[in-house]
């Protein structure tokens, strides 16, 4: 997420009452998770475990807990709670805007674009050429729509991640300041469910196809022409590269990586990243061959015990 105008170091300290480490003129462009921070952007690490990762990132900001040694041409904000400090930075930014019409004034649609009865569309949307968006569907602020592209009725695109830290007084969500984006010629099934980033886009590539009621987490990137069955159920932070096949009921983790041209089948659970020009199953999921060996195997055991009751 890039500011609307460049900031300065001390200027973001001022904001979220931190101390600070570096010129008081250090640029700050914008803000992002460690997955897809650039250079000029403030990233926030809160545990020992991941300071080196956060500390070698492409970030040239670290909000972080402890005064460690600052690496050569970057800066440090030192806060007590870079959770909630990070939170504050993207409320700052993207501040909440309570809407007072169906359609903002502020959407643009494009031409020849149809927009059913008893929709919503949020502060910023954009809408391109020959889209058709059906009854009850709702486009949260920010959210981009290419050419061509159909949604059907009841889906939600622009959601808030799900993406809390387990406080003793229960759960503090980190705020979402990113965006969906769906690019040219992809169809949305109804109830579909596709959340925003947190910092960053989620999208949904050029062609791609979804059936009913999927659900794409926070940040998740998926490629051009797949095609993704009902009720699967995708995680934040995953990549599926093109043409991917994924069928019904199929549960994806969090930040893993699907091949280009992989092949799931319905009701796997995948738990780790699948190489691509493959097909999966089961739960775990694994490739076709591993895994039917594995249940051969399986088959063998009444036999291999009766084999051990007779010696």
């Amino acid at each position: 997420m890039k500011f609307p105008k460049p900031q300065t170091l001390k200027a973001i300290a001022e904001l979220i009452s931190t101390d600070y480490v570096g010129a008081d003129d250090f640029p700050v462009l914008g803000m992002n998770e460690i997955h897809v921070v650039q250079s000029g952007d403030i990233v926030f690490v809160d545990h020992p475990k991941y300071y080196d990762k956060a500390l070698a990132s492409a970030a040239t900001i670290v909000l972080i807990n402890k005064k460690v040694d600052c690496p050569e041409g970057k800066a440090l904000l030192i806060s007590d709670d870079p959770f909630r400090d990070f939170n504050k930075l993207t409320l700052h930014f993207k501040p909440f805007q309570s809407a007072n019409s169906a359609i903002s004034s502020s959407a643009t649609i494009g031409k020849n674009t149809i927009i059913q009865p008893n929709c919503f569309i949020g502060h910023n949307v954009t809408i391109g050429d020959n889209c058709v968006i059906h009854s009850n569907v709702s486009l949260y602020d920010d959210t981009v729509i290419g050419d061509n592209v159909i949604i059907h009725a009841g889906a939600v695109l622009g959601g808030s991640a799900f993406y809390y830290k387990n406080r003793p007084e229960g759960f503090d969500q980190l705020r979402s300041g990113g965006r969906v984006v769906i690019q040219n010629n992809v169809d949305i099934g109804a109830l579909c469910t596709i959340d925003k980033g947190v910092t960053a886009d989620t999208i949904i590539g050029e062609g791609s196809k979804l059936d009913n009621q999927i659900q794409v987490g926070h940040d998740t990137v998926i490629g051009k022409k797949c095609l993704i069955a009902s009720q699967v159920g995708i995680a934040g932070c995953v990549v599926i590269e093109d043409e991917v096949t994924i069928w019904g009921q199929v549960g994806i983790t969090s930040g893993i990586t699907i091949g280009k041209k992989a092949v799931i089948s319905a009701k796997a659970g995948v738990s780790k990243s699948l190489e691509g020009h493959k097909s999966y199953f089961g739960v775990p999921a694994d490739d076709f061959r591993s895994k039917y060996k594995e249940i051969a195997a399986i088959r063998k055991i009444p036999e291999i015990l009766e084999k051990l009751k007779n010696i």
